[in-house]
């Protein structure tokens, strides 16, 4: 049995490199730069994709607010990937691919902003009143491919038990563990008891906290990195000049440090950033769908905003907090890079990154849950929900209580097939995503 489950491993890590693979990788890429200049340059209009995702808009039918939206998710894309993974790309692709990650934010904001466009757009009203959207709902009216759209919606409900929950809920378990010394089955009860306590409550509860949880996490964790930043100060320019360079010309070994060319540097700061705002998945479009808008533009602004402040803010504050510590330097990869760093903070450095991580994981687990449900409710309807919330609770606490990296590449394989159907989506709807954004805006004006 054992040697069974080594070879599965061992082909679903392997399917999963193979689905995150270069043709995956630049298609993605490929459409940010595509959407980016068909939009006509829609970050240009950042300012405006901030002030609208606080001013309030009750001209709309929707579930939650424009704000609360955006919390949810940005709970469920601010979380490891934005502490373990750009310490990997770090580790694995040198300086420079914090430059390529970067860009790889700028670029997805034209994306973002699409999928959520079309998923408002194409939204529906339920029986009970509440609104469902996302790309199952676009391909299947809009574009009439109902199987492609039940594909999607499956890998969805798929890939949020992995990488939404018992990733998420694995990585708090560990850090506790080795922090606290608790055994996996403690910490799993309790993030089963406050899982319950949210999810249960439909996509109004958790928006509710994550409304309160989000701007605390993320102006906590940036604060953090912030103080590493003044501390060492003087050693800013450098790291600056140093990502720049090495984004250009790759970086010689130093020290524990495995030298890497340009394409490494390309090659992780550009998957790092894709897997870090899940531009182009499909995901975050359909808490957008739940938002209270009359204006399906209005609500592809706000959405858009989530990339900013995940990659382009809070990605690259983390990068350049580990560069002037030195610890990249070391040999560590991942989450034990970061804590390296931290641990310049003095002794409440390390309780900080855990107190972070704590955070950014359960609040992935609060959206991904709503991501989850409505891929299963529409397969089967609304009287999934209850039984799947029940199931979401119990992996919570199995994801804390055993090491899963056939989870983990299972999920990350998920999420790779669910850009497939999303990228169609995206392309044979460029024409009025474009032209209904033009007219909006020639409206305002």
């Amino acid at each position: 049995m054992s040697q069974f489950l080594a070879s599965l491993e061992s082909a679903v890590a392997a399917a999963s490199s193979f689905v995150w693979g270069p043709p995956l990788l630049i298609a993605l890429g490929g459409l940010h730069v595509f959407l980016t200049f068909r939009l006509g340059f829609i970050q240009r209009r950042l300012g405006t994709m901030i002030r609208l995702s606080v001013a309030r808009d009750s001209s709309g039918s929707g579930d939650v607010s424009h704000w609360g939206a955006l919390a949810t998710a940005l709970a469920a894309t601010v979380g490891t990937g934005n502490i373990v993974g750009v310490a990997t790309a770090l580790a694995l692709g040198g300086p420079g691919a914090l430059l390529w990650m970067w860009l790889t934010g700028v670029f997805g904001i034209a994306t973002k902003y699409a999928e959520a466009f079309i998923a408002v757009k194409h939204r529906v009203r339920n029986p009970d009143g509440t609104h469902a959207g996302g790309a199952m709902y676009v391909l299947r009216d809009a574009l009439k491919m109902p199987r492609l759209a039940a594909v999607f919606a499956a890998l969805v409900g798929i890939a949020a038990f992995g990488i939404g929950n018992m990733v998420q809920a694995h990585s708090i378990s560990s850090f506790t563990t080795e922090r606290l010394g608790l055994p996996g089955w403690q910490t799993g009860l309790v993030l089963a008891v406050l899982t319950s306590l949210v999810v249960f409550g439909g996509i109004r509860s958790i928006a509710r906290v994550c409304v309160l949880l989000v701007p605390l996490m993320i102006i906590g964790y940036l604060g953090g990195c912030l103080a590493l930043l003044v501390k060492y100060a003087d050693r800013l320019p450098d790291a600056l000049s140093l990502v720049f360079s090495s984004a250009f010309s790759g970086h010689a070994a130093v020290g524990g440090f495995i030298g890497a060319g340009v394409a490494q540097a390309i090659r992780y700061g550009v998957a790092r950033g894709l897997f870090s705002n899940e531009s182009g998945m499909g995901s975050a479009p359909i808490v957008s769908a739940a938002a209270r808008t009359a204006d399906p533009v209005r609500q592809a602004l706000v959405a858009a905003s989530a990339t900013f402040w995940d990659t382009v803010v809070v990605c690259a504050c983390t990068g350049l907090a580990l560069l002037v510590t030195g610890e990249w330097q070391g040999g560590a990869k991942g989450a034990a890079l970061t804590a390296a760093s931290f641990s310049h903070l003095g002794a409440w450095g390390p309780w900080f990154l855990y107190i972070a991580l704590f955070t950014f994981c359960f609040s992935t687990i609060l959206g991904w849950a709503y991501y989850g449900e409505r891929g299963v409710e529409y397969l089967f309807g609304q009287r999934s929900l209850r039984p799947y919330r029940a199931l979401w609770v119990i992996a919570t606490f199995v994801g804390a209580s055993l090491s899963l990296q056939l989870v983990w590449d299972f999920a990350d394989m998920a999420n790779g097939l669910m850009v497939i159907p999303n990228l169609i989506a995206l392309l044979l709807l460029h024409n009025q995503i474009a032209t209904d954004t033009r007219a909006y805006f020639a409206k305002k004006s």
